[in-house]
């Protein structure tokens, strides 16, 4: 127990979690619960010093940004890791949460196994960016677009694609070039990110891009997409789905190549 990493988590209906207490073990995690209220929160961050509080951006007494700039006051670098979960995909509440502090905004329904191993990265730090600077300074703006699109599209946000095309789209946002070189240099800088193999990252992303080809509205897929998705020309390659998403947030948001 004593190496295991203390996470708070803030909800009413916290019997779910509560029947998932070999998932946290598993994950070296030791459980606490308290109300969804952030003073509540707030308390139980000083008696327990946890090394991570899950909470919801609503709740009753303080807010969630109430309570992570309450606690960043008071404990500075050492305060713990915040995770704000939601139902809302609002994108300024997503940016609202990471100016707050927010290392991670998690969108229900989500599968626990799946949010403990992306605290786990956060933690460790193989959660690193990919050009430069630390998690808390990187663009979380471009990072809250992009998961905004790849939820529009049906990427599902527990698959390890996810991370992989999130990550591939925003180098490709700062790197244009990069697309040309997918194979010799996004791969590459993507698994090493994510500690695992080129091959793997190209198949895993090929998989969550079928998987939203098969579960996703047409409408969308139409609107991010155009031709690509018609019967005779099919689901778009890896590099083109990666270049037309970041070529319309560059343009959309004029952002330099």
């Amino acid at each position: 127990m004593n190496n295991m990493l203390k996470i708070l988590i803030a909800e009413e209906n916290s019997e779910i979690f509560k029947t998932k207490q070999d998932v946290f073990e598993q994950n070296e995690f030791q459980a606490y619960f308290c109300p969804k209220n952030g003073n509540i929160v707030i308390e139980k961050i000083k008696s327990i010093e946890p090394d991570v509080v899950l909470m919801n951006m609503f709740m009753s007494g303080l807010d969630g940004i109430a309570v992570m700039k309450a606690v960043r006051g008071s404990y500075g670098q050492e305060s713990p890791v915040f995770v704000i979960m939601s139902d809302s995909e609002d994108n300024l509440l997503q940016k609202e949460a990471f100016r707050a502090g927010a290392c991670y905004y998690a969108i229900k329904p989500f599968r626990t196994e799946y949010l403990l191993e992306r605290i786990t990265e956060i933690i460790s730090g193989n959660e690193k960016p990919l050009i430069s600077g630390n998690l808390y300074s990187m663009d979380s703006e471009l990072e809250v677009l992009i998961t905004s699109i790849l939820h529009q599209i049906g990427v599902p946000a527990h698959i390890k694609g996810y991370y992989y095309l999130r990550s591939s789209i925003i180098l490709a946002v700062k790197h244009p070039e990069i697309i040309n070189a997918v194979t010799k240099k996004l791969y590459p800088a993507i698994a090493s990110k994510y500690d695992t193999t080129p091959s793997r990252v190209e198949r895993t992303i090929r998989h969550s891009i079928e998987v939203a080809w098969n579960r996703g509205d047409v409408d969308v897929l139409d609107s991010y997409f155009g031709y690509t998705i018609n019967s005779s020309r099919g689901k778009p390659t890896n590099s083109e789905f990666i270049a037309m998403l970041s070529d319309r947030i560059r343009l959309k948001n004029n952002l330099a190549a």
